[in-house]
């Protein structure tokens, strides 16, 4: 991994997915033929399907400083060991969120599109498992912790079950 370029940051204000492309541009290689980026938002209601509230007034995150970043550094790490990697960038906020506000992005770049896609997919995929945030949901009936859903346990174990993941 000693030639990727990576960058995680966690932080409580906005970032601007334009920006970050265009940071991207500016340093990447010549060896660069595809970029992916996945940007996540605060969902504002939940459904019956998954059990939540219906009406998220804010969402709370707190991560424990150094370890958060380690563990997604981790998951980092295993990414560009998968696929072959130039440049990757976590971006995911922490406090009080409202709905749709930002909540994380994940930007990668490397020779071609099937691994820009596949390691996108993979470290977001292991950001909702685990990296290391506490998730909280402030509604009007309460407060309630987010837990790590069944359904996202699933696509993290997929990719250690497969070479191509989920």
């Amino acid at each position: 991994m000693a030639d990727v370029f990576v960058d995680i940051r966690v932080q409580g204000e906005d970032f601007s997915v334009g920006d970050e492309y265009l940071a991207l541009r500016q340093r990447m290689p010549e060896s660069t033929g595809a970029v992916a980026s996945f940007a996540g938002l605060v969902r504002g209601a939940g459904t019956a399907a998954d059990a939540r509230p219906a009406e998220v007034q804010t969402l709370y995150l707190e991560h424990y400083p150094g370890m958060t970043e380690r563990s997604i550094g981790d998951i980092v790490n295993q990414a560009a060991e998968r696929w072959p990697l130039n440049d990757v960038v976590v971006i995911h906020r922490i406090g009080e969120l409202a709905p749709c506000a930002q909540i994380v992005f994940v930007q990668v770049a490397s020779r071609h599109r099937s691994a820009a896609f596949a390691a996108c997919t993979f470290i977001m995929d292991y950001l909702k498992t685990a990296a290391i945030f506490w998730k909280r949901e402030d509604t009007a009936a309460g407060r309630r912790w987010v837990e790590v859903t069944d359904e996202d346990r699933e696509r993290a174990y997929a990719w250690e079950t497969k070479e191509s993941g989920p």
